[in-house]
């Protein structure tokens, strides 16, 4: 069963290997993370073996695109701040948070503002699942349908630096685990039986938006890559960070 993230959250809860399907690039704009090429592709979404919300499974084609290889970090956030004057999020803590471990703490607006100031945005839904699922379109997991203890970072006791597990095939680390990542789609536990086929970009409106990829304190069930979550876009908790994504053509 899901439970909304409000404003803070206290608790939710190998077969890998690193075969990148592109070389990582360096990023546009001010951010300093790598991306790597998504090709585009069409896809089953959606899992009949989670909760209702991810169903029906349904074929959704998306146009290639890039994406962060790993989420931001905390280094890469404060030169965001610095720049801008833009808050720091309220879990700052320089002396025991590292620089390479993703930032959390950080709301949907503050994601889409470090995202704006990097020239990238970020990934709707439909894009962060065919992204983690790394080629293997029906797949449970970035790295197979295999449970693997030591390929992510879950039902652990805290957050790790990025990188620290291997990347699915398409070059992307921490698709499952580490900390939630925010999408750009309002959430809608039923758009799925409504969801255009091509490029599917979320509800028009809602009050709550989209998380993907679970958590360090998450089980199995929760960092599947069809596992949908969410939160409302005010919500600043320290399970929760992003990554960004950016079109092919610009």
């Amino acid at each position: 069963m899901k439970k909304l993230i409000i404003l803070l959250v206290c608790a939710c809860i190998g077969c890998a290997g690193k075969t990148p399907f592109a070389p990582e690039m360096p990023s546009p704009g001010n951010g300093s993370a790598s991306m790597v090429l998504i090709p585009d592709s069409t896809f089953k979404m959606g899992s009949s073996q989670g909760d209702p919300d991810e169903l029906p499974v349904h074929d959704v084609s998306v146009a290639a695109f890039y994406m962060d290889s790993h989420e931001v970090t905390n280094a890469e956030y404060k030169l965001f701040a610095d720049a801008t004057n833009h808050s720091l999020p309220p879990f700052w803590k320089p002396e025991f948070d590292k620089p390479n471990e993703p930032v959390v703490g950080v709301s949907w607006d503050d994601a889409r503002a470090y995202a704006a100031w990097a020239g990238k945005r970020l990934p709707t839904e439909a894009e962060w699942e065919f992204a983690a699922r790394g080629g293997k379109k029906e797949a449970s997991y970035p790295w197979g349908d295999c449970l693997d203890a030591g390929a992510a970072n879950f039902k652990s006791f805290g957050i790790l630096p990025v990188m620290s597990f291997p990347a699915n095939a398409y070059g992307l680390y921490d698709m499952a685990g580490n900390v939630w990542e925010w999408c750009s789609d309002w959430y809608g536990a039923d758009f799925y039986a409504v969801s255009p086929a091509v490029d599917p970009t979320g509800p028009a409106e809602g009050t709550l938006k989209v998380l993907r990829g679970g958590a360090w304190y998450c089980g199995p069930d929760e960092v599947r890559v069809a596992n949908r979550f969410y939160a409302m876009p005010e919500a600043r908790s320290f399970n929760i960070g992003f990554r960004c994504a950016r079109d092919r053509g610009k």
